[in-house]
């Protein structure tokens, strides 16, 4: 059986810009805070990062940033996908040498590719490295899904170690064909508690930005078998993960931080603001929540 990188919640971090680029002094408050709060790995630089508005040095400079803050606190997961095998390898073996833990991998996009050449891809960019690689599996965003077929495959080569797989409907089939050789991490918030019950070890999450805690205790609850708590959280965040979704992924989730009193700045173009609509519907709905530990009170 392969080790998983982390067991729980891990946050697909988003990143603070102000004039000058990444506001470094509020990523560092943002990571002190999911550390008070049971967030289980840092993701950084990967989609709810902008990691595609990002240039590689101010790329690579965040992840840097981020794997000495945390200093081994907890596991740091580089997000180093591309469309560009080339690319992305470059950008693997870069996060390598500042230190990430593992890496996130997305699928190409745009110009997609095969299952051969998905295979192709994945396999070059783990052997540009000695790290674990989660390799993600998004289909809204890219056009493009792995097939369970495909994951045995990368299955097999030894530091492929596990997916975070959006398209949960073919969880079961993937679980049948890999076993023990893939481990899965839901990449949706809203489905975590039916992945967990095939065998998951947990999510990568928009809303532990919102309630992290409760993400944590949600997994953490299933893990030591209380399914039924486990299954109470799930339907308690149902109203927060379908706000965080309402618009593109992270614009809903930066606006709900700064509605907290983080100020975080905005998404970078061609991501743009809510609807005054939006934003409204947001606030009415984060008033459900106890957000005491946050900066700020709606």
């Amino acid at each position: 059986m392969k080790k998983p990188v982390f067991v729980g919640s891990a946050v697909a971090l988003i990143t603070p810009f102000n004039e000058g680029g990444v506001d470094t002094k509020k990523l560092h408050e943002l990571i002190d805070f999911h550390l008070a709060h049971k967030t289980d790995a840092i993701v950084v630089a990967a989609t709810t990062g902008e990691a595609a508005t990002m240039p590689d040095e101010e790329h690579l400079a965040t992840i840097r940033s981020v794997v000495e803050y945390v200093d081994g606190r907890v596991p740091v997961i580089a997000g180093t996908g591309s469309n560009d095998t080339v690319h992305g390898i470059k950008l693997a073996r870069e996060a390598t040498a500042i230190g990430a833990d593992a890496l996130l991998v997305v699928t190409p996009y745009y110009n997609k590719t095969s299952q051969e050449g998905l295979f192709r891809h994945f396999k070059a960019t783990a052997e540009a490295t000695h790290l674990p690689i989660i390799v993600y599996n998004v289909p809204s965003r890219t056009n493009l899904n792995i097939a369970p077929s495909t994951y045995q495959r990368l299955s097999q080569i030894e530091n492929i170690v596990a997916a975070k797989e959006c398209n949960i409907n073919q969880v079961p089939e993937t679980v049948n064909l890999c076993g023990d050789d893939l481990i899965l991490y839901s990449g949706e918030d809203g489905l975590v508690v039916p992945l967990l019950s095939m065998g998951g070890k947990g999510v990568i999450s928009v809303a532990s930005h919102i309630v992290p805690e409760s993400m944590h205790n949600m997994v953490e609850s299933f893990m030591n078998g209380d399914v039924k708590n486990a299954a109470k959280i799930q339907a308690d965040i149902v109203p927060l993960v379908k706000a965080l979704f309402s618009d593109v992924s992270p614009i809903p989730v930066k606006e709900a931080l700064n509605m907290l009193g983080w100020n975080v700045g905005a998404c970078r173009m061609p991501l743009c603001e809510m609807s005054e609509s939006g934003k409204a519907n947001l606030a009415d709905v984060l008033k459900k929540y106890d957000l005491s530990f946050h900066p700020a009170t709606l």
